[in-house]
């Protein structure tokens, strides 16, 4: 009989990734989601499947799944600036009252749960490369502390399931990713500046382009997590491309990929942005045997004809709304 595992999050861009790839491994997978950043069109290729469920539900309210499950994976949870600061609540809730609902689902269940944490719980470091040992410099009360300290209360919460309950956890640190799936408008650099240059817009750069960050093809960060929930190990563990660049020469690299005679524009830097973000994978390396194999150059030329391949509707449509009645 073919493992059942849950996963959260499941319409948005890692969640029907890790539908796909637990489907192809002969996993009966049960995903959820209550659509409010994630995209039905992410996963519908999956429904006629045998072995593909879907429940349109907020994890954040008690949640029901009938008969066994061997596995949980929790990725519900907006994770670009543009959606948590605009819904900030639902935000600390679905890793705060979610996390806590996928934690007593899996005890009840005696399942397996890995959750998904993130590189911004190192805040803007102080320490680099980031290393898991590494606590964080993080504003509580800053825009991104909705964010940031919501997963480091989500690793807190799941830590204690761990120690006081016996229960088998595992926590994923999660690293710049991109690839296809990633929306044009949620306002992180990468998609931010293909999306722009397909408009024969100037690439917007924030600050003077010298703060730093580390790209992972979204195969790879997939790779990583299904060998962590496979392991023994259930401290954080990152997962991400340790290859940094700056933003300045990213957008540069943008520029040239997409053949854009646009120019680059600076504007203010953004409260609490970090300025260096690169993953140390010691451990990942150690315990895993994982390290990206996907160079920057050939997952952009992947990422770059996704992107071109959208409708021209796609390609200028903005954030959409969230309900406040929702908050």
């Amino acid at each position: 009989m073919s493992k059942r595992i849950l996963i959260t999050g499941a319409a948005g861009f890692l969640g029907s990734h890790l539908c796909d790839r637990f489907v192809k491994e002969g996993f009966s997978v049960i995903g959820m989601d209550n659509l409010i950043t994630g995209d039905i069109k992410n996963i519908e290729h999956l429904f006629p499947l045998e072995n593909f469920e879907f429940y349109h539900h907020d994890v954040s309210k008690f949640i029901h799944v009938p008969g066994p499950l061997d596995y949980i994976l929790h990725f519900a949870s907006p994770a670009s600036p543009i959606d948590y600061l605009k819904i900030p609540i639902q935000t600390l809730k679905v890793s705060s009252l979610g996390t806590h609902n996928c934690l007593g689902l899996a005890l009840s269940k005696k399942a397996r749960i890995l959750v998904a944490s993130t590189s911004e719980v190192y805040g803007d470091p102080l320490v680099h490369p980031q290393n898991e040992d590494y606590w964080g410099n993080v504003n509580p009360i800053g825009p991104r502390g909705v964010y940031d300290e919501a997963k480091r209360f989500q690793e807190a919460i799941t830590t204690a399931y761990n120690t006081f309950h016996g229960l088998e956890t595992r926590i994923v640190r999660i690293f710049n990713t991109y690839g296809p799936r990633m929306r044009l408008n949620d306002g992180r650099a990468l998609p931010a500046f293909i999306g722009q240059a397909l408009r024969g817009e100037d690439l917007t750069v924030f600050g003077d382009g010298s703060q730093t960050r580390s790209f992972c093809y979204v195969d790879d960060l997939i790779e990583g997590i299904y060998r962590l929930l496979h392991s023994d190990y259930s401290m954080p563990v990152n997962i991400g491309n340790p290859d940094e660049i700056s933003l300045q020469n990213f957008a540069e690299e943008i520029i040239k990929l997409t053949g854009t005679s646009q120019k680059i524009v600076y504007k203010d830097l953004p409260a609490d942005d970090p300025k260096q973000r690169q993953p140390d994978i010691s451990l990942a390396k150690k315990i895993l045997n994982w390290a990206p194999k996907v160079s920057r150059s050939e997952g952009l030329k992947i990422t770059y004809d996704y992107f071109k391949s959208l409708p021209k509707e796609e390609l200028n449509k903005m954030p959409k709304e969230f309900k406040r009645k929702q908050l």
